[in-house]
């Protein structure tokens, strides 16, 4: 297991600008202490188990206390659960936004949600679970939600409008207030996903950085989603989801009281809930407590900063926008920009690890603590893959040829025609059938450019099938 785990990216050595969130060793050894002393216990019920009911309950409230839910600020006491993930949380405020219509909005008979364009697709995924239609909106310039263009989507089977604090691809804070606002005016649920922001942003206001009001101090805001397991540091799978007040809540739950097996309740998705989780968020809150994350927040935002005029100095590429935290875009500069995907390639040989984004092309990059001690090398490998990437090369030109003609053939071809060509398309571009290509680039050219976004999809979930299927490597 060791072994295999050497071909992982180096996230310890901070190669890896998201997915994993690092302080230090001892920290690491609390969080596994904590996690395996309650290695077995299971919260489906908490009479068995006071301790992990005690656990969540309490970083609920600190949580809800960090992100606005003081009671004399709201109409009653901010309530809510841990889940396993930021998904998780956003399905549970999808689920809780059809149940609540269905009791105070029966005319919405074909539920619809309203979002902006950059929000999680795990609302997408909510929605398809749960038979909640979504209506994507366009962003502005500055890649913020357009309150205009959310306000014209509604219509009377609207239920829920959700917006990011900050959304992922770009890491701005949409406006939140303004948006509020909107979804009070139509007596709509409103969800702030903070699942990247929740226990960053309160600290860097308090650190003195803008940040717009997103949380519960909005009076419209009805639901929020907080990851414990990104900026709050804690173990993974875990997140908060919060309601305004517990009637809101008790539309996520699920109760069964006819089964021989006894009364089953379940609060959130899952019926077993590990125990580890909880515990080590626990304990991590009370050990770091809010002196300890400020002074995080602070080492990240001053590594952020020092980063993001790194990039301003190299020719050819730039941050996206004007993020409020640590989340941001590399994207190529309006004039002579480079190939951002490119660019990821170059830094993957050297081992740094980036996801790639499109509409626009661009980097995503999440700094954390770990990253303040390789600022340095990261930049310099930087200047020095942005200078290759610059020169021209037969390889480059081939696959700048092969997505033209791709791009070409999606207009000029029948449907048929092209749906056979791209079940072809990962050899052209590299790949071997069994996974992902060494290099991305052209790949990611041609998902971003191509118009039939259907025949994408299956390419995509061809992609993912190879990579889940067994192999003896």
């Amino acid at each position: 297991m060791r072994a295999v785990r050497d071909h992982d990216v180096r996230w310890q050595q901070g190669r890896a600008f998201g997915m994993t969130y690092y302080i230090s060793e001892e920290v690491d050894e609390l969080l596994k202490e904590a996690y395996t002393l309650f290695f077995s216990e299971n919260g489906l019920n908490p009479t068995a188990f006071p301790s992990l009911r005690k656990f969540e309950t309490e970083v609920v409230a600190m949580t809800a206390a960090l992100l606005g839910g003081d009671p004399s600020a709201c109409s009653g006491e901010v309530v809510g659960n841990i889940t396993t993930g930021g998904t998780e949380s956003l399905l549970m405020a999808v689920k809780t936004a059809r149940d609540w219509a269905r009791q105070h909005k029966p005319e919405a008979r074909e539920p619809e949600m309203v979002l902006p364009l950059s929000a999680h697709p795990a609302f997408d995924k909510a929605g398809e679970y749960f038979g909640v239609r979504v209506i994507h909106t366009p962003l502005r310039e500055d890649y913020r939600a357009d309150v205009g263009a959310m306000r014209a989507a509604i219509t009377p089977n609207t239920i829920l409008m959700a917006a990011s604090a900050p959304a992922y691809p770009h890491g701005v804070v949409d406006p939140i207030h303004e948006l509020a606002e909107v979804a009070q005016e139509h007596d709509l649920l409103f969800h702030t996903d903070a699942c990247v922001g929740g226990f960053m942003l309160p600290f860097v206001r308090k650190l003195g950085y803008p940040v717009p009001d997103f949380d519960f101090s909005v009076t419209g805001v009805t639901s929020m989603s907080a990851d414990l397991h990104k900026f709050g540091y804690a173990a993974k799978p875990a997140s908060v989801v919060l309601y305004r007040d517990a009637e809101l809540r008790r539309h996520q739950m699920f109760v069964y009281t006819d089964w021989p097996g006894g009364i089953y309740p379940s609060p959130t998705m899952t019926g077993s809930r590990a125990g580890g989780p909880v515990a080590a968020a626990w304990a991590l809150m009370n050990f770091l407590g809010e002196e300890g994350y400020l002074h995080i927040a602070g080492a990240v935002m001053e590594t952020t900063k020092y980063i993001q005029a790194g990039i301003a100095a190299i020719p050819g590429i730039r941050v996206i926008s004007d993020p409020e935290m640590s989340v941001f875009a590399i994207g190529p500069s309006e004039e002579d920009g480079l190939d951002v995907y490119e660019l990821a390639d170059e830094l993957s040989l050297r081992g740094w690890h980036f996801d790639r984004q499109h509409f626009p092309a661009s980097l995503h990059v999440t700094v954390s603590y770990i990253h303040q001690a390789i600022r340095e090398e990261f930049l310099r490998d930087l200047v020095e893959c942005a200078e290759i990437v610059r020169r021209p090369s037969l390889r480059k030109s081939i696959n700048r040829a092969v997505i033209s003609v791709a791009n070409a053939a999606a207009r000029l071809l029948p449907e048929k025609w092209m749906s056979a060509a791209m079940d072809k398309a990962s050899a052209l571009l590299g790949g071997s059938g069994s996974g992902l290509p060494s290099r991305m680039a052209p790949m990611y050219g041609l998902i971003g450019s191509l118009p039939n976004r259907g025949d994408l999809k299956e390419f995509v979930l061809d992609l993912i099938d190879g990579i889940n299927r067994y192999s003896e490597q």
